[in-house]
């Protein structure tokens, strides 16, 4: 049995698909861009905004959940320049101050709405 998480306080689905589904203990956590959730309109100003927006947005949907960023054991990360990477790197590390999670960072061709990062995670619920 599954449930899906759905907050106003991240922003909502683009497509056919939840901003989250608990699936037993585990929470797993579409890739969020960069669009705040009360305007609509992409963070874009520079990589360390768009990656604060994105991180921003996970945290809501943990948040929906009952959980905090101590519960996210695996995280992926897809970058559209890898050259981004020292500077999502620091942005996303500042929201980990511990127990810090799995993860892998992906450069890929692109995303949706042509961001320069989408980052999904995975979070175990106690």
């Amino acid at each position: 049995m599954s449930t899906v998480i759905n907050t106003t306080n991240a922003p909502a689905p683009i497509g056919p698909y939840s901003q989250a589904v608990l699936a037993g203990n585990l929470l797993f956590v579409s890739g969020q861009i960069a669009f705040h959730p009360q305007t609509g309109e992409l963070q874009l100003q520079s990589i360390d905004a768009e990656t604060r927006q994105v991180m921003d947005n996970v945290k809501a949907i943990l948040t929906e959940a009952g959980l905090d960023l101590s519960a996210v054991v695996k995280t992926s990360i897809f970058l559209k320049d890898m050259g981004n990477f020292a500077e999502v790197n620091e942005i996303y590390g500042s929201y980990f101050t511990s127990n810090f999670p799995a993860r892998e960072t992906i450069q890929v061709a692109a995303l949706p709405k042509n961001v320069n990062v989408e980052i999904s995670v995975i979070a175990y619920k106690a």
